[in-house]
């Protein structure tokens, strides 16, 4: 926009890293940007369902105990894969 010269605001990181990291982040948070996408439908669509519901619940029940679970177990690897990725 001209405002800065391309000297004077180096880019931390290039393009590539910057994708794996936004790739590495995406991994690791899906999980439970994915549970609670399905709490929001099940609390405002899915309790009408007479099958459905049930099983939507039940499994809405096990990804919200298990997301913390998995985050703490893959929390090393994905420090490692950052910390590579990092300059």
């Amino acid at each position: 926009m001209g405002l800065v010269e391309a000297s004077e605001a180096p880019q931390l990181f290039n393009d590539e890293v910057a994708r794996a990291r936004v790739s590495l982040f995406s991994k690791r948070y899906r999980l439970p940007m994915f549970t609670g996408a399905g709490w929001i439908l099940y609390l405002t669509l899915g309790r009408g369902i007479e099958l459905w519901s049930s099983i939507f619940l039940g499994a809405l029940v096990l990804a919200t105990l298990a997301s913390p679970v998995l985050l703490f177990l893959g929390s090393t690897r994905f420090n490692a894969e950052l910390s590579r990725l990092s300059p």
